[in-house]
């Protein structure tokens, strides 16, 4: 086996490595965001769990929304996230119908019915607060959460962070991570991908083979293959809805969905002998449209590491399954696996959050994770995965989060589609090499981190900067 040429890298200070699922990192959720949508729902259920252990009698609650959760967060429904959080709702129960009618219920009497809390006030005009002049020091997502009494006073406040991908941390948590005692139990508890790949080859296993015996710890195989199995259905059935669906995507900019009509000019087009070989990109890429214009909408996606980046995985894998000679549906849990690999490193050692990084740690993110999937399942070697991997990273580094009136539309949705792209000319260029190369897996990793911190917050999920300033009449 050759030996990867790999560069010392600093790692970011004060990383406690923890155990992330790949389940952690696809999640079921709802769109339009991660960060902006789900992170903040799950924040307001984590609030009222606590306010059900204390030992104080409520009678309202407030939220103050901070950075990018402030600039973009009408594009992308965090007022709405936070009142529904308030009434109950989860992203893994959401229902549309039910969401709309709570919602016209809580503006219309300024109350929210808490289960064990009793009737709070809530008047989302007056106490959900859009703060665009506080900063909060942990993360550009923040939030702060209070429960007062009967006179209007605080008795009970937290500030939460949606850092990425649907995680939610409070700031004890962000300041102080817990060490876990999980990690010293896991058969292959690799930190880098440098570690990564000397446990494949001590081991002999593949990646996603180590992903798996991880995975082990907390689910027997069975459930973890059937989960994996129906986060791949959930994209599919996002797909072929993106596919069906027509009209103009919500939020005033007037997008028009185009998957459908792309996609049935491409069945059309099939069997002609004059159709040219670059075309398989527009199916590549109207995979990850569909998806994308499905969460702009609010629909049911996975979480792929994020919902501004959910196309881009289910695209690749469905391209592989569609498209690729002797694909087999039974690679599809290789190729989660290894997806997940990859994206836990980069969330462990960099970010998937917008917010934090730009568009690099989001569809950049998502394309080293479908890169990887997709060699994998292609046959590739552990190092030809990292090969993969590292290069659809790099080139997005630097790419920033821009986007126009605040909505995950555009350049969002035909973003994932170039994504998408990349994953695939990734993959099949590492393929044609034996996985020695330049530049590792880990040290383009640092570079995002670095860049991320570099980035002007101009670029980084406010729409202060870029295509969200120079888009006229928006």
């Amino acid at each position: 086996m050759k030996q990867l040429r790999v560069c010392v890298v600093p790692q970011k200070e004060g990383l406690q490595v923890v155990f992330l699922s790949v389940f952690d990192l696809l999640k079921i959720g709802i769109g339009p965001s991660s960060s902006h949508t789900m992170g903040p729902m799950i924040a307001a259920s984590r609030f009222l769990a606590q306010m059900r252990a204390s030992p104080h009698t409520f009678a309202g609650v407030k939220a103050y929304l901070h950075g990018s959760l402030a600039f973009t967060g009408v594009g992308h429904a965090t007022d709405k996230a936070i009142i529904l959080g308030f009434a109950g709702f989860t992203p893994e129960t959401y229902d549309a119908d039910k969401a709309n009618a709570k919602l016209t219920e809580i503006y219309r009497t300024g109350q929210v019915a808490a289960q064990g809390l009793g009737i709070l006030t809530f008047r989302p005009k007056e106490d959900l607060i859009f703060d665009f002049e506080t900063a909060l020091s942990g993360h550009a997502n923040g939030m702060m959460l209070i429960a007062t009494d009967a006179q209007g006073d605080t008795i009970l406040r937290e500030t939460y962070y949606s850092i990425g991908g649907g995680f939610v941390v409070t700031a004890d948590e962000l300041a102080s991570p817990s060490a876990t005692s999980e990690q010293t139990k896991l058969p292959y508890p690799f930190e880098s991908a440098r570690q990564m790949l000397n446990m494949a080859s001590q081991s002999d296993k593949s990646i996603s083979q180590m992903v798996f015996a991880n995975e082990l710890l907390h689910l027997p195989a069975n459930q973890v293959t059937a989960k994996l199995s129906q986060i791949w259905q959930v994209m599919s059935d996002c797909i072929d809805r993106g596919l069906q669906a027509e009209g103009i995507l919500p939020g005033g900019l007037a997008v028009k969905r185009r998957a459908r009509a792309i996609h049935a000019s491409l069945i059309s087009e099939r069997g002609h002998n004059l159709t040219a070989p670059h075309v398989i990109n527009d199916w590549i890429g109207v995979y990850a449209m569909a998806v994308n214009e499905e969460n702009a909408a609010g629909g049911q996606v996975v979480t792929a590491p994020t919902n501004g980046a959910a196309g881009v995985l289910p695209a690749v894998l469905k391209y592989y399954l569609d498209h690729v000679p002797n694909s087999s549906a039974e690679r599809i849990v290789d190729f989660l696996l290894t997806a997940a690999a990859i994206g836990g490193l980069v969330k462990t050692n960099a970010s998937i959050s917008g917010a934090e990084a730009g568009c690099q740690a989001e569809v950049g993110s998502a394309s080293a994770m479908a890169a990887a999937g997709l060699c994998a399942v292609l046959g590739g070697t552990p190092e030809q995965v990292e090969n993969a991997a590292e290069i659809a990273l790099e080139h997005h580094m630097g790419m920033t989060c821009d986007p126009v009136k605040g909505l995950v539309q555009v350049p969002c949705i035909e973003r994932n589609g170039l994504g998408a792209i990349k994953a695939v000319s990734a993959a099949s260029l590492s393929l044609r090499g034996d996985g020695t190369h330049m530049v590792p897996l880990d040290s383009c990793i640092e570079t995002l981190r670095q860049t991320g911190v570099d980035m002007s917050h101009k670029y980084k999920e406010t729409s202060l900067g870029g295509l969200a300033v120079n888009v006229p009449n928006c």
